[in-house]
């Protein structure tokens, strides 16, 4: 079978038994820092990966995959247009849609008080967005159609402000505070305390769209009508959004998709993600910098070698490539035994990370409680393959200056002495 000269010289040398036992030292060390640095960036950004996705998932317990501002003629008092609201619901990808109001308002309970987000909802249609919701979620809703001046606070805000089922508390909406307008403070009864994500949880408070739109009298912004729409993969509701617009009749929908809502948040994590995976880059350039230790002491090694394959006709290029291949054995081994053990332990995080966790409590600190079995990881291919394309470009680029080198030998120079 045919194989090109550089190729075939390359892997001989990577084959061979080196005389040098530091240069197989070295060697060895650049293929373990390289193994090692794809090893962590694949499991850091794993774990990345599965936090974004957590906390994506709890805010979207308390804002809208996406929201559109509802025209005045599709709605009134709220109820909206059946046939407008048909459309909406038969565009592919959209699971649910439920209207709302929501405005920022000041609750005042005995000698608490602090500002709160107030959303209005219709409980008949907002249980279609809570398929994921839990039983106690779906009652509170329920009790919110029957009690016209009720409230639902989150848990965390419930708790901070010491609310529970059955106590009285007011809320005045902001521009009703700012303009001393005492008037239109109204009460509510608090039916219910509930989960609304890790987000929703420390300031919003659920109300029924009635008792929003009376709350909020008045102030044109937070009295706006919207149409909060469910989708069946989060991910996609931009081109779902898009679509839908296409089929509504031509108004001004002001549309809002769930990560333009949340962007600072979202940008935050994206660039932590690329700065954490640079830094981490780094392992990976200390082993490919073991690679440029390793060809320039071979490149020593061989030069009577080297001499010899100029004088059979070798060319500067061919030889270049004899040293990249021999490089790239320890980069491409490095990479592929990197890429093996990263994915196999972000398979087995959860049991790694359980087990580790009982070590902990059991052995280290009997005293103390250290929870870290909750961690996660969530393997995209994306990175696998960028991560590993990464290593071998470094791994490529370290090998350029010593095989440069090597084609400079000059053939006569060398054999003058052998």
């Amino acid at each position: 079978m045919y194989r090109p000269l550089p190729l075939f010289v390359g892997l001989r040398y990577i084959r061979a038994r080196k005389r040098s036992q530091l240069v197989s030292f070295v060697s060895l060390i650049s293929m373990l820092g390289i193994a090692l640095g794809v090893l962590v960036m694949i499991a850091v950004l794993s774990v990345i990966n599965a936090s974004t996705t957590v906390m994506r998932d709890e805010m979207l317990k308390s804002i809208p995959h996406a929201s559109l501002r509802v025209p005045e003629a599709f709605h009134d008092e709220g109820r909206l247009d059946g046939q407008w609201l048909d459309t909406v619901l038969g565009q592919e990808g959209v699971e649910g849609a439920a209207p709302y109001r929501q405005g920022e308002a000041w609750l005042q309970f005995r000698n608490a008080a602090d500002f709160v987000q107030i959303r209005g909802i219709d409980p008949s249609l907002e249980v279609s967005l809570k398929s994921d919701g839990t039983l106690r979620l779906h009652q509170a809703l329920t009790s919110l159609q029957e009690v016209p001046e009720g409230i639902v606070p989150g848990s965390a805000l419930a708790g901070r402000l010491g609310l529970f089922p059955d106590e009285r508390l007011d809320l005045t909406a902001l521009d009703a505070l700012t303009s001393r307008d005492g008037e239109r403070t109204r009460s509510f009864r608090v039916l219910d305390v509930t989960d609304l994500g890790f987000y929703g949880n420390r300031d919003t408070a659920l109300v029924s769209l009635a008792a929003a739109g009376r709350l909020f009298e008045g102030d044109r912004a937070a009295a706006e009508l919207r149409l909060q729409l469910r989708m069946e993969e989060p991910l996609q509701t931009a081109a779902v959004l898009e679509r839908l617009l296409a089929e509504l009749p031509p108004a001004d929908y002001d549309p809002v998709t769930w990560d333009q809502s949340q962007a600072s948040l979202f940008n935050a994590l994206r660039m932590e993600k690329r700065m954490t995976a640079f830094m981490l880059l780094m392992i990976v350039i200390i082993g490919a910098v073991n690679i440029v230790s390793t060809l320039v002491m071979v490149v020593a090694d061989k030069r009577a070698d080297i001499a010899i394959l100029r004088t059979m006709g070798a060319s500067r290029a061919g030889i270049m490539a004899i040293f990249v291949t021999q490089g790239m054995g320890a980069g491409l081994l490095g990479t592929m035994t990197g890429v093996l053990l990263g994915v196999t332990l972000t398979g087995q995080m959860d049991a790694i990370t359980s087990g580790f966790d009982a070590l902990i409590n059991r052995w280290l600190a009997p005293d103390s409680v250290y929870m870290i079995s909750h961690l996660r990881a969530e393997l995209l291919w994306s990175d696998v393959w960028l991560v590993a394309g990464g290593a071998l470009l470094i791994s490529l680029l370290a090998t350029l200056y010593p095989a440069w080198r090597a084609s400079r030998v000059e053939a006569a120079d060398v054999l003058r002495y052998e």
